[in-house]
């Protein structure tokens, strides 16, 4: 027997129609990963990398304020509104991502000061750094890990207009509601 055909916005209807808890898991899951290859793949993020995750984090926190917001008396009128505004978190994201990505690529220069001071330092690094030896942060104009021809800034900047896409159908299906 044959499945009947479901079109894609058919299935995207559920993810959209809560789309801002869609919203913060991506964050979640997002930012587990970048703390994933930092920890377990042992790559020092960048102040872009940095700038990259602050995006996230910015969603994930108004993600949940919007969720309380519209299940508040007088908040489902904001429900097409948060769509938007996540939307645009997710192009300024996208935006940080493309800029690490070409800064990478050298299409253009990074910020002069892009140094990350979190790094982990034992005790031999320590010695070393008192004896003279010069010490070098990650740089955001290399790239440290690449897959398929793109660099983690890369994939997240596709990553992210994908999500700020999603957004947008979600404020148009919002809009449809009413």
């Amino acid at each position: 027997m044959s499945r009947p055909y479901v079109s894609p916005m058919m299935a995207l209807r559920p993810f959209l129609d809560r789309w801002r808890m869609c919203a913060v898991l991506i964050s979640a899951t997002m930012l587990a990963t970048a703390h994933a290859f930092e920890r377990f793949g042992e790559l020092a993020p960048c102040t872009l990398c940095l700038r990259q995750r602050e995006v996230y984090w910015v969603i994930l926190g108004l993600g949940l304020g919007f969720m309380i917001l519209v299940r508040r008396p007088g908040g489902p009128r904001w429900r097409e509104a948060t769509c938007w505004a996540l939307g645009g978190l997710f192009l300024l994201g996208a935006g940080v991502a493309t800029y690490h990505a070409g800064a990478e690529w050298k299409f253009w220069p990074g910020p002069t000061a892009c140094a990350s001071a979190g790094t982990v330092v034992n005790a031999g690094d320590l010695a070393a750094f008192l004896d003279g030896a010069p010490v070098k942060p990650p740089a955001c104009d290399e790239v440290p890990w690449v897959f398929a021809g793109l660099s983690m800034a890369g994939w997240n900047a596709l990553a992210s207009i994908v999500f700020a896409g999603l957004s947008g159908l979600a404020a148009i299906r919002e809009r449809g509601k009413r």
